[in-house]
């Protein structure tokens, strides 16, 4: 399993087409676990605008080669190898079979043709399907499929294949068949079957052309009555995928099959995607308004990339944005439009905000470390390893960005020009640049450095009002700071910058926008700049009094912006911004700024004090009943412990912990009638539902309970957390209620009341995997104290009987939560939880090496922390990189290390 060569960089210059094609594919599989036989049938011929190969080189991996014929005879001169097959001297157009048997029972990868709770099911992207059968296992290899699968009819009655059934009958040995057949071309990583006892939801839906189609949610028959949910955002999908892009579901039925053992979130395979059971299980007993969000999202997600990454795919992995990015950006709208329309500016401002906090959180650290990269990688060593948020969530603010410039109705240009162009190829990021350039009428050349830039650009902003000429004027500078190492290699010069911007007066409303040269004002308010300089000024005329700029608003370029705003200026944005986003965001900064204030202080043990303007600038916010609750919680919610430690120019987690949780007990003490008044107001009584308004409600009531649970005493707090955990319908309440007994109970070393509801949580859900993932998680990351450590709770929840290191879902809701999520009981001074890390990831990588390496990307930042830290976390690196065989782990440890 472990692959212990030395690893091969792979460039995105050495990029060659293939020396062969391959047209056509029959696959023939005789499912047994421990030992399936795959007989393989391909039509082959030479490329054309390829370089001549005497010899044909497959892929293989773990697999048991048995033989090869070709048109018919014998092959002889083929030679299975660690890595795949040599077939010497072949023709120019030949029909190959070949027969491999692989061993699914002992996949425990989860990469290729796996074995999970009896069950079939594969993973090819990226590179699985070499795990499967010899193939030329990459991109831009692309062709149509047919696939017989024959397994005992007893254990499997269910047999799913990509694309459409076309035939199925018993076989006299009490087996049964199943031939399906896919009638569009695609790459090998979009390959999938599944075999097995299932059920499935199913519902029948009439396309635009008014076409039927079978939608069909399929899982274990115990979970049946949690498939509605994953159904109607699948319906959605569709009809918003069609409405929004014109784009029509093409095959005659789309299943989603869901595994619990599965190491991402979900996989677009053509028709057939397989997820996930955390991405399409949910009842309101079992699922929180964040599950249910999240499964719409993700059920979107994989949806749109039946257009956007399979009808049109990567040519190479390097390209990998060109699907990911761009169908991030459709699932983001697609959620938007879901929460508040096209027109509900507020509504929609919610889920931009949800979506920048993550971006800035984990993108911008990722820019910053020895993993930063483009969006459109130059090389790589494990494919793998680059399923990153640069490639996600960095790749669909750049597609965001074309919707910027060019508006909804441009952006859509676009999209037609380019399926037009390419439907049933496998392009590259630049062909989709082409085609959004071409639809629009603009040269997009300078717009290629977002793909090939490394790092998180900085705009430093300075104004100037000149009065006597009511002229306003705003100049802008762009760059990297020290902050971005890698951006000092790759830089190629200045950024097409996509810049919006307002102007607000002394009495908080918006001022008309009339740029010099221009013979009136601008009937918006807000005015996107096209900052192209690396210095750029750009003046307002006819500005009558001296305003108060609002820059980047709805954040619409992924860029840190520098301009020195005062505490007041701050808490006027916030209360007075046309911009939602904009609105937020001034409650961030003024946030920020003083939590990293006091955490100054606390590293050097001088006592805290909050400012009393920022206890009244959140009040305001609190009891301010014109905005959504839902924008009232996100504005209340504190920058997270990990973002603020990394705006440190020397991360102190300790430090950080101590000041977020004197400024949360500030506020909670300071507000606790406001807090109160407002969990009561919040209630949501009733059956659960959840729709965006009700969910908003429950968020904004459940910040409050989580505040109240940090007062001096929190008696009451945890009587109201003990009754509605008691009386909650729904898991958001009741998961809720648990989290805040738990941190009322962290400064007393434990409480009764805590630790029944974990002990009757436990008992409810034990049946339930994806509820105990959370009970194993919200343990993780509690606050714990110095007399009850986490990592002394975590180490014995390890040797639990529902603990299970090999699923990822569960090493995720305990190793990962504790490593990733609780900064400051992982960072003790003591090194204790680096050792944890270095352990679990040396464990993992014998198992695992994907999951492994996204646990090993923990530490990639340790050069940032105090020194104590510092020498702990290298030396855990350094225990890792002396005993991890795989490519996944080493190429994260030794770039960390370098």
């Amino acid at each position: 399993m472990a692959d212990t060569a030395t690893p091969n960089v792979i460039r995105r210059a050495d990029y060659a087409p293939p020396a062969f094609l391959i047209d056509t594919v029959a696959l023939e599989f005789d499912l047994v676990p421990e030992r399936t036989v795959v007989r393989n049938t391909m039509r082959v011929r030479r490329n054309p605008d390829a370089s001549h190969a005497a010899n044909l080189e497959l892929m293989g991996e773990q697999l048991e080669f048995v033989s090869a014929a070709i048109d018919g005879a014998p092959f002889a001169n083929a030679h299975a190898h660690e890595h795949g097959l040599t077939l010497d001297n072949v023709p120019d157009d030949f029909e190959l079979t070949l027969t491999s048997v692989c061993n699914p029972a002992e996949n425990t990868t989860l990469s290729g043709l796996y074995v999970s709770g009896g069950n079939f099911f594969t993973q090819c992207e990226a590179e699985g399907f070499r795990r499967i059968t010899y193939f030329l296992d990459r991109p831009d290899v692309m062709a149509t499929y047919t696939v017989t699968l024959r397994a005992s009819k007893a254990d499997y009655p269910v047999l799913l294949s990509n694309g459409n059934l076309r035939e199925e009958g018993d076989l006299p040995d009490g087996r049964h068949f199943a031939r399906w057949e896919d009638p569009f071309r695609k790459p090998s990583y979009l390959f999938a079957l599944v075999a097995g006892k299932l059920v499935a939801l199913e519902e029948r839906v009439k396309s635009g052309s008014g076409k039927e189609k079978l939608l069909q949610v399929w899982v274990e028959p115990h979970d049946l009555d949690k498939t509605r949910h994953a159904m109607d955002s699948l319906i959605n999908s569709i009809s918003w995928d069609e409405e929004r892009f014109g784009l029509e579901l093409d095959l005659d039925r789309f299943m989603i099959v869901a595994v619990s053992d599965f190491n991402m979130g979900a996989m677009e395979n053509k028709g057939l995607n397989i997820f996930n059971t955390k991405y399409v299980l949910a009842n309101p007993e079992t699922a929180t308004d964040t599950d249910f969000a999240n499964i719409e999202a993700v059920v979107g997600h994989e949806y749109f990339h039946n257009w956007t990454g399979n009808r049109v795919t990567c040519r190479d992995w390097f390209q990998l944005s060109l699907k990911e990015g761009l169908t991030v950006f459709r699932d983001q709208e697609f959620s938007a439009d879901m929460a508040g329309g096209a027109r509900d500016e507020a509504a929609r401002a919610t889920k931009r905000i949800e979506d920048v906090r993550v971006l800035r959180q984990m993108q911008f650290a990722e820019d910053a470390g020895p993993m930063a990269h483009p969006v459109r990688p130059e090389s790589y060593v494990e494919i793998n390893n680059f399923y990153t948020m640069t490639v996600y969530e960095k790749g669909s603010e750049v597609v965001r960005m074309y919707q910027t410039l060019f508006g909804r109705d441009g952006f859509r240009k676009g999209m037609d020009l380019y399926f037009k162009r390419h439907d049933g190829q496998a392009v590259t990021c630049d062909d989709f640049r082409h085609a959004l350039a071409d639809a629009n009428g603009r040269d997009l050349a300078q717009f290629e450095r977002w793909y090939n830039q490394a790092g998180t650009p900085r705009v430093s902003v300075r104004t100037k009002y000149d009065a006597a000429q009511q002229r306003y004027s705003v100049t802008l500078t762009q760059g990297y700071g020290d902050a971005a190492p890698a951006a000092r290699d790759t830089q190629k010069g200045p950024l097409l910058i996509p810049f919006a911007i307002g102007l607000i007066s002394n009495d908080g409303r918006d001022l008309p926008l009339q740029l010099e040269g221009e013979t009136r004002a601008s009937d918006a308010t807000t005015r996107v700049l096209e900052f192209t300089q690396t210095e750029q000024t750009f003046t307002f005329v006819n500005v009558a009094q001296e305003p108060l700029p609002s820059l980047l608003r709805n954040f619409s370029a992924p860029v840190i912006v520098e301009y020195d705003y005062s505490a007041d200026q701050l808490a006027f944005l916030l209360a007075h911004d046309s911009d939602p986003f904009n609105r937020w965001e001034a409650g961030q900064r003024l946030a920020t700024r003083e939590l990293l204030t006091l955490a100054g202080r606390a590293a050097t043990g001088v006592p805290l004090q909050l400012d009393d303007s920022v206890v009244a600038a959140f009040a305001r916010m609190l009891t301010d009943e014109t905005l959504s609750p839902s924008f009232r919680e996100l504005a209340l919610m504190l920058p997270s412990e990990a973002y603020l430690a990394e705006q440190m120019a020397e991360s102190n987690p300790a430090a950080v912990h101590a000041a977020r949780q004197f400024v949360r007990k500030r506020l909670a003490n300071a507000l606790r009638q406001d807090w109160l008044a407002v969990y009561e107001k919040h209630r949501t009584p009733g059956a659960y539902e959840a729709t965006p308004e009700a969910s908003g409600h429950r968020a904004l009531k459940n910040l409050a309970l989580s505040y109240l649970a940090e007062l001096d005493d929190p008696a009451e707090a945890v009587r109201l957390a003990s009754a509605q955990y008691d009386a909650a319908n729904n898991m958001t309440d009741r998961s809720a209620a648990l989290s805040a007994l738990l941190n009322a109970a962290a400064a007393n070393g434990g409480s009764v009341e805590a630790q029944q509801a974990l002990d009757d949580f436990y008992r409810r859900f034990e049946k339930e995997p994806l509820v105990i993932d959370k009970w194993f998680a919200l343990q993780a990351t509690q606050r714990g104290s110095a007399q009850r450590p986490v990592i002394e709770i975590v180490r014995k929840l390890m040797a639990h009987p529902a603990f299970n290191l090999k699923n990822p879902n569960r090493a995720r809701s305990l190793i990962f939560s504790f490593c990733a999520a609780n900064p400051a009981q992982f960072h003790a001074e003591d090194g204790s939880g680096y050792a944890f890390w270095a352990d679990q990831v040396i464990a993992l990588d014998a198992i695992n090496p994907q999951v492994a390496a996204r646990l090993a990307r923990s530490l990639e930042l340790w050069q940032r922390f105090t020194p104590t830290l510092r020498d702990g976390m290298r030396a855990a690196l350094e225990k890792v990189a002396s005993q991890v065989k795989s490519r996944d782990v080493r190429e994260i440890v030794e770039k960390a290390l370098a």
